[in-house]
């Protein structure tokens, strides 16, 4: 297939455009396993970000009812023309997923999934909308930058756990279900990447997402200071008031941010409220 795909490329004149990140799957393989990784199946509806060249979404297509894929690129019009030629089942929109009213989008759909190889530049603000604002979206699985992956799955205590992590785990469970070599990719990244499963519906009970929200990015302002002093920085708490809220909660009050679980800021938001 990647022969193929370049002959299509070449024979269309596109120029890749570093700024947007654009390395394909040719792989067919590999774009197997990652629609089987998503889970989707026969009746679902998919939604891709990024779908550049049509790889991932030809084989989507060939899986499910139906794909609507969004991609800023309007250079890759007759390339599309061509990978996706015979399917009746996929519509491509050339808009910017970030800009979509996802109120408005979601509308008239019952539900569905999205299964992306995300551009790296978008990844996290892309990952957010989703979490934070999507109601039909059932699952989500995402090709991501393999650093990225780690902190999207990481856990309390470990070095790549951050307020991402954190934020994620409002909405769901995530787990890296697929690591892949930058060999795989055309062009070539610098980088390799992974597959991240995120199962929507398992996500930790909290009673106030604002609040919740808060006290993460609070936790993680400074990684270098204790929470105590960056509960006292961002909230404007006396130290002493910090200190009994710390200690009601149980936490520690040499902690750094990155010890607490999600289970704990949710339990610290609480009492901050």
């Amino acid at each position: 297939m990647e022969k193929d795909i370049k002959k299509i490329l070449a024979e269309c004149g596109f120029g890749f455009k570093k700024q947007l990140g654009q390395n394909f799957i040719t792989d067919k393989e590999l774009l197997a396993s990652i629609v089987e990784a998503s889970g989707v199946r026969r009746e679902d509806t998919v939604v891709e970000i990024g779908c550049g060249a049509g790889t991932l979404t030809r084989a989507l297509a060939e899986r499910v009812k139906k794909v609507i894929a969004f991609e800023v690129d309007k250079s890759l019009i007759p390339v599309l023309e061509r990978t996706l030629a015979g399917l009746d089942n996929a519509e491509v929109v050339f808009r910017d997923f970030l800009k979509v009213d996802l109120a408005e989008f979601e509308s008239g759909m019952d539900g569905y999934f999205v299964v992306a190889n995300l551009p790296y530049y978008v990844t996290t603000p892309l990952i957010m909308k989703l979490i934070e604002n999507a109601e039909k979206c059932k699952g989500l699985s995402v090709m991501v930058q393999e650093e990225v992956a780690e902190r999207l799955c990481a856990r309390a205590g470990t070095a790549e756990y951050g307020a991402l992590t954190a934020m994620v785990a409002l909405r769901a469970e995530c787990e890296i279900v697929k690591r892949v070599p930058r060999t795989l990719f055309y062009p070539r990244p610098n980088v390799d990447s992974a597959v991240v499963r995120f199962t929507f519906g398992r996500g930790i009970e909290v009673k106030d997402k604002a609040a919740y929200k808060k006290t993460v990015h609070a936790a993680f302002s400074s990684r270098r200071k204790t929470l105590e002093n960056n509960l006292v920085n961002t909230f404007k708490f006396t130290r002493a008031e910090a200190q009994e809220i710390l200690s009601k909660c149980g936490v520690d009050l040499k902690a750094r941010g990155e010890t607490l679980s999600p289970e704990q800021f949710a339990m610290l938001s609480e009492f901050i409220k």
